[in-house]
């Protein structure tokens, strides 16, 4: 029985202990080697949860999915700041959604527990890898159920941490394999040291060792970038009165300075192309024309359904010097209840308030666009707005099956609806985490940061600060070549896992 797993006088204590790791791995994350901190406090859930020796589902269920609900917690309260500060509804409503979103994404974490648990192993090192492979089952099925929410996990908090260098080889999940192996490996120091040790340091020289590896070469001179951080409170974004200040702004900033390529962020024109002052995208062609720049801004589109009627996108609008057709990308990632309705939650969004919050969805396959460069070949950049550069494996099957090159990512984002916390510093970490995947460079280019010229190798480069009206001016060379990621995507990963655990249930089922 449930009751009967835990001696009553230390069952509360056990749980407490679970939400306290939970809140306390969250809150590592965030910081500058959290990467590291997060494996040795993992290492302390990992003990408490061996406190129930049962292979029940339902003990060990609850203890990953109290560690999870805490975890989630700290890391989303951001969303109550969009719910309730800046969309107007309901505070107790707001942290009922938090609350809820929460407790939807430590179901994984439960699940992933319970099934790490029930097919648990003699062997430290079999066992250690039993558990890390269902937690990565169950992040992919978290990053793809109900389009998919891959936000705060393990293998971000990598880029200030130990296994970010097998991300090339095997994504973000390969990450997050390694650092719930070796966690998993930490928590069993008292049975053998000698045992734990060793295959945690021969892990650690195999990341230095793939750390030398490089799978994309540079191509071609850097080219010169302008980022342009506009830093409008979410308040004025569609404020009418606001709009003709946004876009003042924004067209003086473009002309102020050529570069190879201008980048503006999402929606920083909060109108529809056939909605801007007439002279707009005219004064910008020519500029571009004139000084040979390449310009990419975020506006609202405006494309067809297939019933004939039109529908708006959220875009990004591309200008080259020599191209008089502009270029399009429209969002294919939408967000839910911010850019589509899921069914049944249409009062969800009049609750919320939110401006145009059904778009039209963009197709995965895009274009990438040109950055085009006097006496040199241009240089492919896959676009992505917002949240869009989360989805690791997607972006890799937007490089693999792209018939143009692609030599870089540039991101358009709007984090102004997140106010003051740490939601900028997760998409960052997740930017760098794509970049390492891919051996790509990343720009990122955002309302109010953070605004940041990220290497292949995952490093920011150049950032600026948040809550600034700034120009970040920079230059970014562009890479050529797929990593084995690119190349395979999640397969090596998820099948490692499902090997591991069909040995392990068939483990069982023999004894």
């Amino acid at each position: 029985m449930f009751s009967q797993s835990l001696r009553s006088d230390t069952r509360y204590t056990h749980w407490l202990l679970c939400i306290a790791l939970g809140i306390a791995v969250s809150i590592a994350g965030e910081l500058p080697w959290g990467g590291w901190l997060q494996i040795p406090l993992l290492s302390l859930l990992w003990w408490r949860l061996s406190s129930i020796n049962t292979t029940q589902f339902l003990p060990n269920f609850a203890g990953g999915f109290l560690f999870g609900l805490a975890y989630f917690v700290v890391g989303l309260w951001w969303i109550f700041i969009s719910l309730h500060d800046i969309g107007g509804m309901n505070a107790a409503l707001s942290v009922a959604a938090v609350v809820l979103l929460s407790a939807y994404m430590a179901l994984f974490f439960g699940l992933a527990s319970a099934l790490g648990k029930m097919l648990r192993q003699q062997s430290i090192f079999l066992n250690s890898a039993i558990m890390a492979a269902a937690w990565v089952l169950m992040e992919y099925l978290r990053g793809q159920l109900f389009t998919g929410f891959p936000w705060v996990g393990f293998a971000e908090a990598q880029v200030n941490g130990p296994f970010a260098a097998i991300a090339p080889l095997l994504g973000g999940l390969g990450s997050t394999f390694l650092v719930v192996w070796a966690s998993m490996q930490l928590s069993a120091w008292r049975q053998s040291l000698l045992r734990v040790s060793i295959p945690i340091g021969l892990a650690l020289v195999l990341m230095l060792g793939l750390s030398q590896l490089r799978f994309t070469e540079a191509i071609g001179n850097p080219i010169s970038v302008r980022l342009i951080q506009g830093n409008f409170e979410q308040s004025l974004k569609w404020n009418p009165n606001a709009i003709a200040q946004q876009l003042r702004f924004y067209s003086d900033a473009i002309v102020e300075q050529a570069a190879n390529l201008i980048v503006l962020p999402e929606t920083a024109f909060p109108l529809t192309e056939k909605d801007l002052p007439s002279d707009v995208l005219p004064q910008l062609r020519a500029f571009s024309q004139a000084t040979h720049s390449n310009i990419l801004l975020g506006l609202i589109g405006i494309i067809p359904s297939q019933n004939g009627q039109l529908q708006y996108s959220n875009r990004a609008l591309g200008l080259s010097p020599s191209n008089t057709s502009p270029y399009y990308y429209d969002k294919f990632h939408l967000v839910p209840f911010g850019e589509f309705i899921p069914p049944g939650f249409q009062w969800f969004v009049n609750a919320f308030r939110i401006p145009m919050s059904d778009f039209a969805r963009g197709k995965l396959m895009q274009t990438p666009f040109q950055i085009e460069r006097l006496g040199q070949d241009p240089v492919g950049a896959a676009v992505t707005i917002c949240y869009e550069d989360i989805f690791g494996n997607e972006l890799a099957s937007r490089i693999r099956n792209s018939e143009a090159p692609v030599n870089l990512f540039v991101n358009i984002t709007n984090l102004a609806w997140f106010g003051q916390s740490q939601a900028p510093s997760q998409q960052l970490r997740l930017s760098q985490m794509r970049s390492i995947e891919t051996g790509l460079p990343s720009i990122r280019s955002t309302n109010t940061g953070i605004t940041a010229v990220i290497g292949p190798d995952g490093r920011v480069l150049q950032a600026l600060p948040q809550w600034t009206q700034a120009s970040l001016s920079a230059s970014i060379q562009g890479f050529t070549g797929k990593t084995p990621f690119v190349i395979w995507g999640n397969w090596p990963i998820l099948s490692l896992a499902s090997l591991l655990l069909a040995f392990a249930l068939l483990q069982r089922r023999r004894f």
